[in-house]
């Protein structure tokens, strides 16, 4: 990641939840996106095939409505901190079975930045005066995201 996508990767953390993380958090981060948009893509892959179809839609994906408030109060703060670009080369997804549309795909940098939000306040819900995560806590709210995802 170049050194502008690490400054905009800390101004959103900061944004999203007062939180100072650093180029060391960026592999848990990238992770954390990796696994949860896999779980995203395989909960999705067995609700198309379930429905006799070939191809992932968006409609597939399970996505909660505390996610989706997240989805839409990132695209508020992607307004400013242009995080975007940035997640659209991190979401890719593996082989699956069934292919994603190209809608889902598109979608893919929402629902990261949602799940990112999401992850950046759940830090702060576990840890109120939280101002720099460490591993204890990144490795807390995984496993948060994954009981629930």
């Amino acid at each position: 990641m170049t050194v502008m996508s690490i400054a905009r990767f800390e101004r959103f953390f900061r944004a999203a939840a007062g939180l100072n993380v650093d180029k060391n958090d960026l592999k848990r981060y990238s992770d954390f996106v990796d696994a949860k948009l896999y779980d995203l893509l395989t909960v999705a892959q067995a609700t198309a095939k379930a429905n006799g179809r070939d191809i992932i839609r968006t409609c597939d994906l399970p996505i909660t409505k505390g996610l989706q408030e997240s989805i839409h109060h990132f695209r508020k703060i992607d307004q400013e901190v242009e995080l975007k670009p940035i997640l659209e080369q991190l979401a890719t997804h593996p082989a699956l079975d069934r292919t994603p549309d190209e809608e889902t795909e598109a979608a893919y940098p929402d629902i990261i930045g949602g799940l990112s939000l999401a992850l950046a306040q759940s830090f702060k819900i576990l840890h109120p005066e939280l101002k720099n995560p460490q591993t204890q806590q990144w490795d807390e709210a995984r496993a948060v995201f994954d009981l629930l995802l």
